[in-house]
């Protein structure tokens, strides 16, 4: 032991030792560098100065300068880099006192969700117990799939759907009385609305309607206050045996949340909306359905409905689906089917909309996608027959857009002069129109054809309201002579005063001009 003991003494002196002889050695370094070195610098300089001619004290100068510089730049740099280090380690103490800060409020924050908690769970009667109050709330996690303590669903609105129609489910069952053409259901409604309901329209506006379902999910109707726009689809849900559900725009929404809510994460309840639970029920029934947005511009249409107006663009009809949560439950509402929701196809959405300064302007965007209907006039009173309601199921009236498609088609030569009239426009207006247009067009005069219009009084519509209502964001006033010409170029094609609509169209622009 004595012998490991002076070992380690010996040890210890020789590192101390060295320690001081490095440490020592260190400070001579700088004082040798910065005192002595500069003593004999000065002296080396006296012995060789008087020997300078005068480039060589220009020389002199110059290298002097240079060291300096470069003595203030080494000086500088270490400067620099003790600064960052010090403001380096001030930020790392400043985050861990951050860190320590943001775990206190994280617990105070627990704590207050805690009281909440309890709070809640008193209000709803299920004890005091904190425990017993958290359970409702909270979500435990496994293996990846999210399962809540909660025995309720959470879709209020939607689980009492699900309750309504198991108990009472909704089927259509026609008679051989009810099946009728489309121009007789066109006929039908116009007295029926008249005479049950004191609401008047005249045929050609029902017959634009029902060509409009056909070729779109959603209808806008335009015009006045007064002329009975929200009204028409209630009377059409009143016809079709079913209650139309009529959404007022609120001018503050923004996004898809506004329209058919959100996942609340403090509750763990989904906020439905009166629109999703109308737009759920639609997929109970059977029957033709109508969900009204009243007012459907005081807000940008292509903010709230954006979903809406993207999935409508899919050819498969399977694909329409609605995002409405991301972690889907066994005890979800029935039709809601790994967190989305088919949009069911014996549904349409109905807009109505007051062009004036406290709306915003419906954008191309939504136009295209949509039929557009004017009623800018009430129609006239007329005595109709007492007349019933009619008993149609979505797929019998389906069945008879696809019978028009097939029995009514737009003519070679009525294509060829709407294709006159897309270069006519192009070469004057510098607008054309595309392929979704055509479509349309294809879509819209069969069904308007079998609810009794004529061909050129569809094409005529669709003209109008498709292409000559872009007219409004051109600079009119210089395209009136270009105006007369496309007057004339549409009597000259299609013939004298048949394109009426769109005459009556163009001679609004000239007053606006």
């Amino acid at each position: 032991m004595a012998q490991f003991a002076e070992y380690y003494v010996n040890f210890i002196w020789t590192w101390l030792q060295n320690l001081w002889y490095f440490i020592s050695t260190f400070f001579y370094l700088f004082y040798k560098l910065f005192i002595l070195d500069a003593i004999a610098y000065v002296q080396n300089l006296a012995v060789h100065a008087p020997g300078f001619d005068f480039w060589g004290w220009v020389c002199l100068i110059i290298v002097s300068a240079c060291n300096i510089a470069l003595i203030f730049f080494l000086l500088y740099r270490l400067f620099q880099l003790l600064r960052r280090y010090i403001f380096f380690r001030a930020k790392e103490v400043e985050k861990d006192k951050l860190m320590e800060e943001i775990a206190r409020l994280r617990e105070q924050a627990d704590i207050m969700v805690q009281e909440k908690s309890k709070i809640f769970a008193l209000k709803l009667g299920q004890g005091a117990s904190l425990e017993n109050a958290a359970a409702p709330l909270r979500a435990t996690v496994s293996k990846g799939d999210e399962s809540e303590t909660n025995t309720t669903s959470r879709f209020t609105k939607l689980a009492n759907v699900d309750s309504k129609y198991e108990r009472n489910p909704h089927n259509v069952l026609m008679r051989d009385t009810d099946l009728l053409t489309l121009n007789q259901i066109v006929e039908r409604f116009v007295n029926f609305a008249a005479s049950q309901l004191k609401l008047y329209y005249t045929e050609e506006t029902i017959r634009r309607f029902f060509a409009g379902l056909a070729t779109s999910k959603i209808i806008i109707l335009e015009g006045i206050s007064g002329t009975g726009k929200t009204s028409l689809p209630y009377a059409m849900g009143k016809f079709f045996n079913n209650a139309t559900p009529i959404i007022s725009v609120q001018p503050s929404w923004r996004d898809r949340a506004e329209l058919i809510g959100y996942y609340n994460e403090f509750t763990k309840k989904f906020n439905e909306t009166d629109f999703l639970a109308s737009l759920y029920e639609v997929s109970f029934r059977e029957d033709p359905n109508f969900i009204v947005l009243d007012e459907m511009n005081l807000a940008r249409i292509e903010y709230y409905f954006a979903d809406f107006l993207s999935i409508m663009e899919m050819p498969d009809v399977a694909e329409w689906k609605i995002d409405l949560i991301a972690a889907p439950r066994a005890d979800d509402p029935k039709n809601v089917v790994y967190g989305k929701y088919l949009v069911p196809q014996n549904v349409w959405f109905v807009g109505t909309a007051n062009n004036d300064d406290s709306t915003f302007t419906i954008t191309d965007k939504v136009y295209d996608r949509a039929v557009t209907l004017e009623l800018n006039e009430k129609a006239d009173y007329f005595d109709a027959p007492m007349t019933e309601s009619y008993n149609c199921s979505f797929t019998y009236l389906d069945s008879l857009f696809e019978k028009a498609k097939s029995e009514f088609s737009v003519s070679e030569k009525t294509l060829q002069s709407v294709m006159r009239f897309d270069e006519f426009i192009r070469n004057k207006f510098k607008i054309s129109f595309g392929n979704r247009i055509l479509k349309q067009l294809n879509l819209f005069v069969p069904v308007y054809m079998a609810c009794g219009g004529s061909e050129l009084g569809g094409v005529d519509f669709i003209i109008a309201s498709k292409i000559i209502r872009k007219f409004n964001s051109l600079n009119l006033p210089f395209l009136t002579k270009e105006l007369d010409e496309l007057s004339v170029f549409l009597d000259d094609e299609f013939g004298a005063g048949v394109m009426s609509y769109c005459l009556s169209y163009i001679a609004d622009l000239r007053k606006l001009a």
